[in-house]
């Protein structure tokens, strides 16, 4: 359990969070820039002191102030990467490495230095400097040196910012192998809503200082009180388990959490039971009354509305469904509102047009 209180005040911002974050998994700070996400990582990292604060990690407490107590950062056992993942120029991969590992008494390693250089894939560079490193090698070198101080909590910030789509695309992959092989809790920064989705366990929404959410990712990118459902990227992220795959048409059956429910999403075969997450978004779902399954939309879902709001400067409305305790957002018009007469505990099919795969 990663417990904070935090108030820290600087002219023209304010930082007032309270917090208590899950002990393992991937929790995304998101918001704006200016929102208080990198401050809150620089006073757990105890780079940054709040003039009221307190933070709690996994037993230890790194700062009371109420007791007068600062952990000060070099013993605060923790990893940090940042945007730019600042390798020592002169030193090789291989010293970069050696130099986070070094920092770690050997019966206090967690991560040896073969784990950590096959996870993040680069065993191949340990013998180059960091000037002939692409941006996304020379992030995933910072994130190796991260890992290398066997941390029990890791920090990052926005390490994907300064990478182009194509590079975000080639470390993306290796940033989800530390969340699935890993049992160390992180704190990522971002700004990307692709990114959180793709990634992230828990969610913490900030706005001006303030954490407006902090709920189970699912759960909390379907509230509709939130800033996030106002945006063109609305949706919801559903996680399930492999339950066929049709080679022929080379469709993957992918099964809801605690349901009988499926969808079905093209895609390479993988193992049955397998864990697979995917992104639906508000605008790809519609809503009938009727299961008509003479249609080119394979996913149709029975679901119960919860509730809805205006959207779109009121010509649309965003509609949070259950499906059998999964939750789906559909963004429809109107008119389709009123002519379908929808209310609360009404029972409805949703039709899902596109379903993305964060794989």
């Amino acid at each position: 359990m990663i417990q904070m209180r935090l108030k820290l005040s600087y002219p023209g911002f304010a930082l007032d969070v309270d917090l208590q974050l899950p002990g393992r998994g991937v929790t995304a700070l998101f918001g704006h820039s200016g929102s208080g996400k990198t401050t809150c990582l620089r006073c757990i990292a105890g780079l940054e002191r709040a003039d009221e604060g307190f933070i709690h990690v996994n037993d230890e407490v790194w700062q009371d102030s109420a007791k007068g107590v600062f952990v000060p950062p070099h013993k605060r056992a923790l990893g940090y990467v940042f945007q730019e993942a600042s390798l020592f120029p002169h030193l090789s991969v291989l010293a970069n490495l050696q130099f986070g590992l070094k920092r770690i008494p050997k019966p206090q390693r967690r991560v040896d230095m073969a784990h950590a250089t096959e996870l993040l894939g680069i065993s191949h560079l340990l013998d180059r400097h960091p000037q002939h490193l692409s941006g996304g090698e020379r992030q995933r070198v910072g994130m190796a040196r991260a890992l290398l101080t066997s941390p029990t909590l890791l920090l990052m910030d926005e390490p994907l910012a300064a990478l182009d789509a194509q590079r975000k695309s080639e470390i993306l992959p290796y940033l989800q192998r530390l969340h699935d092989e890993l049992d160390i809790p992180v704190l990522y920064v971002s700004h990307s809503q692709d990114e959180v989705a793709q990634l992230a366990d828990h969610l913490v929404l900030l706005s001006d200082g303030k954490a407006l959410a902090s709920g189970p990712i699912g759960q909390t990118l379907a509230r509709l009180d939130l800033p996030l459902a106002l945006g063109d990227d609305a949706g919801v992220v559903i996680q399930g388990h492999v339950a066929a795959y049709d080679a022929d048409y080379q469709l993957l059956t992918l099964q809801l959490p605690d349901t009988d429910l499926n969808i079905r999403v093209t895609h390479t075969p993988m193992a049955m039971g397998q864990a697979l997450r995917c992104k639906v978004q508000a605008r790809d779902v519609s809503l009938s009354l009727l299961g008509d399954y003479q249609s080119s939309i394979l996913n149709r879902l029975p679901v119960t509305v919860v509730s809805e709001m205006p959207a779109d400067n009121n010509a649309h409305v965003l509609v949070r469904l259950d499906a059998e305790g999964s939750p789906l957002l559909a963004r429809i018009t109107r008119y389709s509102r009123d002519h379908l007469h929808l209310h609360p505990g009404q029972r409805l099919w949703a039709q899902i047009k596109a379903v993305a795969v964060l794989a």
